[in-house]
């Protein structure tokens, strides 16, 4: 007997082993053996997919990432308001750019070594400056930024 796991905030994900079911004064309870390795898996299969994520897959990817609305929101270059509305528009694929860096961030998050993350977070700080001429040398090592 399968097991269909909505704790997870997903529709779609069903349990085949790995869950004990108990009996409680209050009703049928579930125990999940492995709860952060099942959630990797998820988070996993999610990005490894090629359907658009929706706003509910948007959102366990964040809880997962243990970051607030305003920490992704400032990721992905948009607003916490505009990240809360794909979040609550659970059945509906979020725009493309956010599906693409969501995942890329996600993958670096489960097993990468942060350099996708700091340029996220470089990149979403900074703040608009106006174009320069690039002046460049080419040296032994190849073309570099001349002073």
């Amino acid at each position: 007997m399968a097991y269909h796991y909505v704790e997870s905030g997903l529709d779609n994900v069903h349990l085949e082993n790995g869950f004990n079911l108990l009996e409680t004064s209050h009703g049928t309870a579930v125990s999940i053996e492995d709860v952060h390795g099942l959630h990797a898996a998820i988070g996993r299969c999610l990005i490894d997919a090629s359907a658009p994520l929706t706003g509910a897959e948007l959102r366990f990817l964040r809880i997962e990432m243990e970051l607030s609305q305003r920490s992704l929101a400032g990721l992905l270059g948009t607003t916490e308001q505009t990240l809360r509305r794909y979040e609550k528009a659970r059945g509906q694929a979020v725009p493309g750019p956010v599906d693409h860096l969501l995942r890329a961030l996600y993958a670096e998050y489960v097993g990468g070594d942060g350099s996708v993350r700091r340029m996220v977070e470089r990149l979403a700080g900074l703040e608009p400056q106006p174009r320069t001429d690039l002046r460049l040398r080419e040296t032994e090592r190849g073309w570099t930024l001349a002073a």
